[in-house]
């Protein structure tokens, strides 16, 4: 009977996205259903207590800050410097400046916690300049999409926090456990750039004219302001200054301070920003408000409960389970967005993963990481149509020079479960 209405529900959610109906509302409409049918309980006042405590937790603010502060350096020429800051510095390294693709979404992506908004800002940056200097299609642009999605891996990140509420982990060691990850698979897809460069010689444009030492310096200056907001925001979390939400509210103020004082901030900018803000956010509180409900519905019918059971009753081994889950994820990542993945699942799944062993903190950089790999998965991922709206290429010809950045950090996950000490490490400390 469990699986009748587990079937049911599963079909409904198709048939209701398929028709187009925002992903918030049509959680909210399938809960609403599986309550009616299936419980006795009344449907009304669950669902107002569902959506206002869902909506309103203090964690859940620095949300729409961080979005927020995103948007504005998105609109400023903060994100410009950069690119003219690393430029001189990688003229000698194997691939060159591609590695401006991964090092800039890198630095981007620990001020603005959305892969999106990394890949969409850098992307505007690097690949006219790049291709302007010869650097093969397919390199310059499956390098982009694979690094933008460090933006959800390096903190601040917004599924961090939405994981963090949703399992009730806290958010400054989810961030923490972020740092090391980010850094070593920033690593890794530079490394596929070097490898690729040695194997290709004759498709790597000549290096620029030689610039000394005070020269890289005197252009370095242009990373100062970033990497001065980056300090500000992870340091003030780090140290126990301030919560995540009160380094978001810091991060608002010093990119508004940032944009003022090198000239682009606008009045224009600044209401275009803070409408982009508001009406991401509020996408995203109308799906976590629906999977919420959803959530509850669920569980008065007890299908979250059935299916830990039935998972837990096939026997699977920790590992096994990983990567039945790393494939659930990427299948799941075909159709919907990280966010809704995560709050849609998580209700049913944290049962399962506990029983099995895993740590709710791994755990979280773990679900990052599959949703950064959904990210570059047609059909719906995210990074691809940014890509598509800044290169007018074929979805196909994206997600196939994306690939080998795909299997990079599959094997990535590989890693991180052989040696979880390098998500782990880090928040330890904090013990």
């Amino acid at each position: 009977m469990d699986a009748l209405i587990a079937l049911l529900l599963i079909v409904l959610m198709l048939v209701v996205l398929g028709s187009g109906l925002w992903i918030g509302l049509a959680l909210l409409g399938v809960g609403v259903f599986a309550m009616e049918l299936f419980s006795t309980r009344p449907v009304g006042d669950a669902m107002v207590l569902t959506i206002w405590g869902s909506t309103s937790s203090w964690t859940l603010t620095a949300l729409p800050l961080f979005l927020w502060m995103g948007e504005i350096l998105f609109r400023s020429k903060l994100s410009e410097g950069m690119f003219r800051g690393l430029s001189p510095w990688l003229n000698h390294i194997p691939g060159r400046l591609l590695h401006v693709n991964v090092i800039g979404c890198a630095i981007f992506a620990a001020v603005s916690g959305s892969s999106a908004a990394t890949c969409a800002t850098i992307g505007k940056i690097t690949l006219p300049e790049l291709k302007k200097r010869g650097y093969p299609d397919h390199m310059a642009v499956g390098t982009l999409s694979g690094a933008g999605t460090l933006g959800l891996l390096i903190p601040p990140s917004i599924i961090m926090i939405v994981y963090g509420v949703a399992a009730n982990v806290s958010i400054a060691k989810l961030f923490m456990a972020g740092v090391i990850p980010g850094i070593l698979l920033a690593m890794v897809f530079m490394g596929y750039i070097v490898v690729w460069a040695l194997r290709n010689p004759q498709q790597v444009p000549a290096a620029d004219a030689h610039v000394g030492l005070l020269a890289k310096l005197y252009e370095g200056r242009h990373l100062l302001p970033v990497v001065a907001l980056i300090i500000v925001v992870l340091g003030s979390i780090y140290s126990g200054i301030a919560t995540a939400t009160e380094a978001a509210a810091l991060g608002v103020a010093g990119s508004l301070a940032l944009a003022a004082i090198e000239g682009s901030l606008s009045w224009r900018k600044f209401y275009e920003g803070l409408g982009s803000a508001v009406r991401v956010y509020c996408m995203i509180g109308l799906i976590l408000a629906g999977a919420a409900f959803l959530t509850l519905a669920m569980g008065f019918i007890g299908l979250p409960r059935h299916l830990a059971e039935f998972i837990g009753g096939l026997g699977l081994s920790p590992f096994a389970l990983m990567l039945v889950l790393m494939g659930f994820f990427i299948l799941l990542g075909c159709f919907l967005d990280g966010i809704s993945m995560v709050v849609l699942t998580m209700a049913v799944l944290l049962p399962t993963v506990q029983s099995a062993g895993f740590d709710l903190l791994w755990f979280g950089i773990f679900i990052v990481l599959v949703v950064e790999m959904a990210q570059i998965t047609p059909p719906v991922g995210f990074n691809l149509f940014v890509l598509q709206g800044l290169t007018k290429r074929e979805i196909t010809w994206l997600a196939r020079v994306s690939m080998p950045l795909f299997w990079l950090m599959v094997s990535f996950v590989m890693l991180v479960y052989f040696v979880p000490g390098i998500i782990t490490w880090l928040p330890g400390l904090m013990q």
